[in-house]
């Protein structure tokens, strides 16, 4: 039987290593090596090409959902499962649509972890259930209504843009890319019904999204 091979990708040390022994035990898997971030995961899956990329999404060194982009923007042979604690709609589905071929939660068995590694290299797409669940209802529910109806990460957005803060500060407190924090307000502009910061601010206000009244200058 042929090596699945692999490269781990996680900012905490311990969940590298549980990682590593764990597909180390199994002689169907080699692990080529490890990173704590996505622009480093990116550069590694490049030179050492493995089957499989276990990506987690949320890093200091770069979020997981812009390695995937890049990913998949370089043309790279490797199929990214991503192996994260979080299956919230704003995790879940742009992971999903930047390439990722699976998305499984760390409380998933380990023969399910094996399972999904397997059916990823294969080329197959692999969901936990729960995020299976997820994409489901986001494909069966109706356009957003242009009432500022915002996802959590675009309220989180709209207030630090409430207070001044720039792209780059934002994208650098959130662990994103300057480019997906200008698609995150393109999408907060079209639900607000509004073409700059300015006004999403004040429409923000005046619809209770930010929770207060605005001050005047």
């Amino acid at each position: 039987m042929t090596e699945i091979t692999l490269l781990i990708v996680d900012d905490h040390p311990v969940v590298r290593d549980g990682l590593r022994g764990m597909f180390a035990a199994d002689p169907g898997f080699a692990v080529l090596g490890e990173a704590s971030g996505g622009v480093e995961a990116v550069g590694l899956a490049v030179r050492l090409d493995p089957d499989v990329v276990l990506m987690d999404l949320r890093m200091p060194g770069g979020g997981g959902v812009d390695a995937i982009a890049e990913l998949a923007r370089r043309g790279a042979r490797s199929r990214v499962l991503v192996l994260t604690t979080y299956d919230t709609d704003t995790d879940t589905l742009p992971a999903i649509e930047a390439g990722a071929t699976g998305y499984l939660l760390k409380d998933a068995p380990r023969e399910e972890l094996f399972a999904a590694v397997r059916a990823a290299a294969a080329g197959r797409t692999v969901l936990s259930p729960a995020v299976a669940s997820r994409l489901v209802s986001a494909v069966r529910s109706p356009a957003p209504p242009a009432d500022g109806a915002l996802s959590a990460r675009e309220r989180e957005i709209l207030s630090l843009v409430a207070r001044g803060t720039s792209n780059r500060a934002i994208a650098a407190e959130l662990f994103i890319s300057e480019a997906t924090v200008k698609t995150h307000l393109t999408h907060i502009y079209g639900k607000l019904g509004v073409r700059d910061r300015a006004a999403a601010v004040a429409t923000g206000y005046d619809q209770g999204i930010l929770g207060g009244t605005r001050t005047s200058d």
